[in-house]
């Protein structure tokens, strides 16, 4: 393959990303572009998405699509919106997801639970659900899909149960959504992020709450090696699938944990 070729290759190729504007799905979204992906960068809101596609520097590879995840209608116009401006989609980052406060279970209110699972697990499969659509027909055929996990789907924190509840459930999802995308060549696999340097993970400088009850400060890594590690599992051919990928800041509590 002469290297015209396959700056060609690298340019045909489609992402979409969820929650795009901010953290972990911009270093993500960001890594992709400076590689040469056509990027579809989705989001609640607009400006942060176009604040995304204007550092990329790429110009119209990146595209900004507002999108609510927990809307199934508002996730299929996304990738209807993917599809039509760029013809297809070869990889979807299903990164979207919030937390609920760090209170007692007894305390969690039933709106701040339904709503982390309305994003983290319904949302998330909505966008499984519309890949496989889109994956399942394109020419040529398949696809893949990371979904962002967390160490929370291994091991939990304090007062967290509505977060690592769903992200056990992600595990789920990737695990069926891997054994059902064989048959459409399609590869899922998840990332499992630990404490990355992003603005909702600043917290953990300050102090939290460890299993034995505890507050104590935590490092954290920079999240562009987060974008670099969903990069690397989005350049593997489709015959190779990276199921489940940890990175985490080397000296964070997570092996014994508490």
């Amino acid at each position: 393959m002469t290297p015209a070729m396959a700056d060609d290759k690298k340019t045909s190729r489609v992402a979409l990303v969820t929650g795009a504007g901010s953290g972990i799905g911009k270093a993500a979204a960001l890594a992709l572009l400076a590689d040469g992906w056509r990027v579809v960068l989705t989001g609640r809101r607009e400006a942060p998405l176009k604040e995304t596609a204007l550092q990329s520097g790429v110009g119209e590879r990146a595209l900004a699509v507002t999108c609510d995840v927990t809307d199934p209608q508002s996730v299929r116009h996304a990738f209807d919106a993917a599809v039509n401006a760029f013809g297809r989609v070869d990889m979807l980052f299903n990164n979207a997801g919030i937390g609920a406060p760090a209170v007692p279970l007894e305390d969690l209110s039933i709106e701040q639970w339904k709503a982390v699972v309305d994003t983290n697990l319904n949302g998330m499969f909505y966008c499984i659900q519309n890949a496989f659509r889109v994956m399942k027909t394109q020419q040529p055929r398949g696809g893949r899909i990371i979904n962002n996990g967390s160490i929370s789907a291994h091991t939990p924190r304090p007062n967290s149960i509505a977060y690592t509840a769903t992200k056990h459930a992600v595990m789920g999802l990737t695990k069926t959504a891997s054994l059902d995308g064989r048959k459409y060549d399609i590869a899922v696999g998840q990332i499992d992020v630990g404490n990355a340097g992003t603005e909702l993970a600043q917290r953990m400088t300050q102090g939290v709450m460890q299993a034995h009850g505890a507050v104590a400060e935590e490092p954290l890594m920079d999240v562009d090696i987060v974008g670099q590690s969903v990069l690397y599992m989005a350049n593997l051919p489709l015959e190779a699938n990276v199921m489940f990928h940890t990175v985490m800041a080397t000296k964070m509590p997570f092996a014994g944990r508490g």
